[in-house]
């Protein structure tokens, strides 16, 4: 868990970036922080590894405040992929990944067995891109790569600096799934910094939206477009995507059914495939079960979690790639 307490930032010139933050980025949760250009949450977020650091007020992680921490250690421990990837251009993909394992002493064989199991989870061939360099891949492998970097080390936080902004949008989708399919895997502290609305309620748990350096509402994507805080909020999300939620929230779960699970083992509530989202998610928030299963004509077909429900009452383009 991360924590801000009060925290202000001030930069030389009187800018004031941030004033009397305090907030928790909850544990194994995607968060992101979005708001307009100079609202303050990309300093927000370099806070948590000390790229920047607060002029009052105290940043902790796990209870431990981070001015206490060794610098380079804490950098060492925490995962971040910036839009400009970074890659070492002379250095060949296995080079670029194994850095932070190496400087935190692993073994060959650990380090290996690493960087290959990170890149099947990214969709990336270890054979194929073990030994190429940045320069041969396209600009979605190599953001790719960035991400496998940053989990190289095993770090319980990540810090995502507009990552998928520079790429086309086909990549940049694809890359938005890769993530949300890698997080259900690995269960990591992701802080997701983003100015893209649609971005952050495709793949957030947790959204923070940022004005002036302040905080203006702190949501689910489905309570900030549901119950806007302001006007300000309201005219962020846009009056388009909210229609839009309350539309998708009325089809039937049988339209959606490719967003979902197929091999849940878990105990789960039935539910028939003409079933609502909106139904349904007021169904599971009823439940004792941390899933649905959806039947039709008797047999179950999928499983949703509430993630799964919400995203799918979010998703804008899903009525014409089913």
């Amino acid at each position: 868990m991360i924590r801000f307490d009060n925290v202000t930032k001030s930069f030389p010139d009187g800018t004031e970036a941030l004033k009397g933050i305090s907030l928790v980025l909850p544990a194994r949760q995607l968060t992101a922080i979005i708001g307009p250009s100079g609202c303050g949450k990309t300093t927000l977020m370099k806070m948590i590894n000390k790229l920047e650091k607060p002029t009052g007020g105290t940043i902790s992680i796990d209870g431990k405040p981070i001015m206490e921490l060794d610098e380079i250690e804490l950098r060492r421990s925490i995962g971040y992929v910036i839009q400009r990837i970074g890659l070492f251009p002379h250095m060949t993909i296995a080079d670029n990944v194994s850095l932070v394992p190496r400087l935190l002493g692993w073994k060959n064989e650990r380090i290996d067995m690493r960087i290959r199991e990170l890149l099947q989870l990214t969709g990336l061939d270890p054979e194929t891109y073990l030994h190429r360099y940045p320069l041969e891949l396209s600009g979605g492998q190599q953001q790719r790569v960035g991400v496998v970097r940053a989990l190289a080390g095993d770090p319980n936080i990540i810090l995502m600096d507009e990552p998928f902004s520079a790429l086309d949008p086909i990549s940049r989708e694809q890359l938005q799934d890769e993530l949300q399919n890698l997080q259900q895997s690995i269960q990591k502290t992701i802080v997701f910094v983003t100015h893209d609305m649609d971005e952050a309620l495709k793949i957030a748990d947790t959204i923070i939206v940022m004005r002036n350096g302040q905080v203006e509402q702190i949501g689910t994507p489905q309570q900030l477009v549901a119950e806007p805080a302001n006007d300000f909020v309201r005219n962020f999300i846009g009056t388009e995507r909210i229609s839009r939620q309350r539309t998708f929230s009325e089809k039937k779960l049988k339209e959606f059914i490719p967003l979902f699970e197929r091999d849940w083992r878990g105990d789960a509530q039935k539910v028939s495939s003409d079933t609502s989202i909106g139904e349904a998610v007021d169904q599971l928030a009823e439940s004792t079960h941390d899933h649905l299963a959806i039947t039709e004509n008797g047999h179950v077909i999928a499983y949703a979690s509430e993630r799964e429900l919400l995203k799918a009452a979010l998703h804008k383009e899903v009525g014409a790639s089913l």
